[in-house]
């Protein structure tokens, strides 16, 4: 980190930084630092500069104008922002820590606190204004479009039964039967109508904090993608990442988000079509440089994902999910 970095940022919280320790996870290498200051108060480092990737230079962008401009929607869901600045070629946010990563592992009582409280935030911004520059259908109409490429590619649809290895060829007689339905459902979920709430649109356990003994036991991080539109979306691809990570089925987790607010069974189930068509379409392609994780990430989710839209459309058990690796 450039000294005039560190000073600055110093300067910009009015105090001196005596330890910084260095924040992993995500897709993405970015400069992330938890800060310990002088006289004990804390705070989060977040930087993009000329060796950042065009996907994180326009993400912090994204979710800078984000917790300059929804601080009323977002808290206290989100971590206090402090400001950002910009030095050179550098571009920092600075925000409240939230501490050192608390999942996984997942127990019952911490994914039933972080879906109850997950359900809370959709239910408030429910009845709250959304700002009509917030992204639309915009944002995830386009998830519903995994089936159909896959379909319509010559090698997608035998590149993703490839991922099965040896099972391979009892993945591609699932997929030829079981792909129409899921396609329609994908389908429909872009026709999906409101009511919307605010969504998060990346909730996973490298964005969150999870800390029962407060009174927001969910705090989220990471607001690039933030959209208005249906929330059982956010639920689906919130609960089947719970479950890749070891946690409850997601059909216990979204009792318990259900237990706050309401879930529509036919747009949920439209979600989880689209939602694992995405990781059908994205878990079998080359790595992308620069997302050293991105890929592991996706066939994990895969596997969750897709189990959880068979069971919900009625379709055989894809028994083949099991052999494809991290």
């Amino acid at each position: 980190m450039p000294l005039p970095v560190r000073e600055r940022t110093a300067e910009f919280l009015g105090a001196r930084v005596t330890r910084a320790e260095r924040a992993f996870g995500g897709y993405a290498p970015t400069p992330t630092f938890r800060l310990l200051l002088d006289g004990g108060r804390r705070a989060f480092f977040k930087g993009i500069n000329q060796e950042s990737n065009s996907f994180m230079r326009g993400a912090l962008l994204r979710e800078e104008r984000v917790y300059e401009r929804l601080a009323d929607l977002i808290s206290p869901w989100a971590p206090a922002y402090h400001g950002s600045f910009h030095l050179d070629d550098w571009h920092v946010l600075l925000l409240e820590d939230l501490g050192p990563s608390t999942v996984p592992p997942w127990s019952a009582p911490k994914a039933k606190a972080a879906l109850r409280a997950y359900g809370e935030f959709h239910r408030r911004t429910s009845t709250q204004s959304i700002p009509r520059w917030l992204p639309r259908a915009g944002a995830w109409a386009g998830f519903g479009h995994g089936w159909q490429r896959l379909r319509g590619a010559g090698a997608g649809m035998a590149s993703l039964a490839g991922l099965a290895g040896e099972r391979a060829a009892e993945a591609r007689v699932w997929l030829d039967a079981s792909a129409p339905r899921l396609d329609a459902a994908a389908q429909a979920y872009i026709r999906t109508r409101p009511p919307y709430t605010l969504l998060h649109l990346d909730t996973r356990s490298d964005n969150i904090r999870v800390h029962l003994d407060t009174g927001t036991p969910l705090r989220t991080f990471d607001w690039p993608f933030a959209c208005a539109g249906p929330p059982e979306l956010d639920l689906m691809a919130f609960a089947q990442s719970v479950t890749c990570e070891g946690g409850p089925t997601p059909e216990t987790l979204t009792r318990w988000y259900a237990e706050v607010h309401p879930v529509r069974e036919r747009v949920l189930r439209n979600c989880a079509a689209a939602v694992s068509g995405f990781f059908a379409g994205r878990a079998w392609e080359a790595p992308v440089e620069g997302l050293p994780r991105l890929r592991s990430i996706q066939r994990r989710q895969l596997r969750s994902s897709l189990a959880w839209a068979a069971r919900l459309l009625d379709l055989p058990e894809p028994a083949w999910l099991e052999t494809i690796p991290d």
